[in-house]
């Protein structure tokens, strides 16, 4: 029995209302924006982002998880995994007895035609939704948009004989499900992390090269069977909507160089392609802290996000170019005055800080977070910046 699927919603969206805005809201952050987006206090100016937090296609999943609990009280309801990279998020939806799929080997073979099963913003592979649909379960599918238009293009891209290089991390959700697009409609793919890598397929494109080194290489992060002699022929770009744009840009330009390279510039249309799989709410969250950077005078940044959550360690990788910068998951990070705990721009653990902030003169700090991040813990931080910074006693 084929799976239902619910990919609009519940039609309950005023009746969660309440319970989303008491779990993620913030008065605080409300009157930040209310005054040209800047804090000040005593000593310290705070001054946020003017694009920062959920972006729509996190609320629109965030909404939908909410709306699914309330439509079936009394019925399983299962998430195939994290339905956004914020670990508070997802603490209160397994709080309400949304029970995660991938935390226990072999349970989605439960999985019965009464159990509700909700896919995440990032999208599922090909395999998992079969699987999941072979299960007869009902599908709620918060798959955000701008995901959806890569995959439409990829798609496209097999179609016509291209394989997708695809800009993203191999070991993500979200460029996992892309990469099985492009092997459902009978294509090839290959992921590369960052320019590094995008130089050494450019190298290969120019002149060939050891096939053992590329397939090393390229070992987790390409299709079964590629050969780079015969699959980088023609290739389109893609992404996961989550990495830095401009790399992806440039990303993009180096390929298309190396094509050139490779064959004549009246080949060049039919060797590689390129379309607009940019999301906008994440390039609106880089530009904003380009901005802030260009136009405030910060003396360090703050990002608030999940650890895992690519579009956040972006965003601190671009404030950690200019300004002393501290990616931390939410408030408990800020330890006291002298003392934080974050993740390092380009490190993968947590690490713990002294004399991250300056004492004694006036002080000013950049403030965003990352598209998954709630309002609420945003505030959090600024309750906590203001503490610290004028030695008061939390309220």
């Amino acid at each position: 029995m084929a799976s239902l699927i619910f990919r609009k919603g519940l039609d309950l969206k005023q009746a969660v209302a309440g319970m989303l805005a008491d779990n993620y809201h913030s008065d605080v952050v409300e009157k930040i924006k209310a005054s040209d987006f800047s804090y000040r206090s005593g000593r310290l100016t705070i001054h946020l982002a003017r694009e920062f937090g959920f972006c729509y296609g996190v609320d629109r999943a965030v909404d939908y998880a909410y709306q699914t609990r309330e439509r079936f009280p009394d019925r399983r309801v299962f998430l195939t995994g994290e339905i956004i990279h914020n670990p508070h998020v997802n603490e209160k939806l397994q709080a309400m007895g949304i029970q995660f799929l991938d935390r226990t080997p072999g349970a989605i073979d439960s999985v019965g035609p009464d159990d509700v099963v909700i896919l995440p913003a990032f999208g599922v592979t090909v395999a998992m939704l079969q699987q999941l649909d072979a299960r007869g379960c009902m599908l709620i599918d918060t798959t955000c948009g701008s995901v959806l238009n890569v995959w439409k293009n990829v798609k496209r891209y097999a179609e016509g004989g291209y394989t997708s290089v695809i800009h993203g991390k191999a070991w993500h959700e979200e460029t996992q499900a892309t990469a099985s697009q492009a092997l459902q409609t009978g294509g090839h793919y290959l992921v590369v992390l960052d320019k590094a890598e995008a130089q050494f397929v450019c190298d290969v494109i120019r002149s060939g090269g050891s096939h053992d080194a590329f397939l090393q290489k390229f070992q987790h992060a390409m299709s079964v069977g590629f050969d780079p002699d015969r699959h980088l022929q023609h290739i389109g770009l893609a992404n996961q909507t989550t990495m830095l744009m401009s790399e992806s840009l440039e990303i993009g330009e180096m390929l298309r160089k190396a094509m050139l390279d490779r064959y004549s510039a009246d080949e060049i249309a039919t060797r590689y392609q390129e379309f607009d799989t940019i999301c906008s709410a994440t390039q609106d969250r880089q530009d904003a802290v380009v901005a802030l950077l260009r136009e405030r005078p910060v003396d360090l940044m703050i990002v608030i996000g999940g650890y895992n959550s690519s579009n956040t360690a972006n965003l601190a990788r671009i404030c950690g170019a200019s300004r002393p910068t501290f990616h931390i998951a939410d408030a408990d990070c800020l330890v006291s005055e002298e003392t934080i705990r974050h993740r390092p721009v380009g490190s993968k653990s947590e690490v713990v800080s002294s004399g991250w902030l300056p004492s004694g003169s006036p002080v000013s700090i950049g403030l965003t977070s990352g598209a998954s991040t709630p309002d609420n813990l945003v505030g959090a931080v600024v309750a906590a910046l203001d503490q610290f910074a004028n030695q008061t006693s939390p309220s």
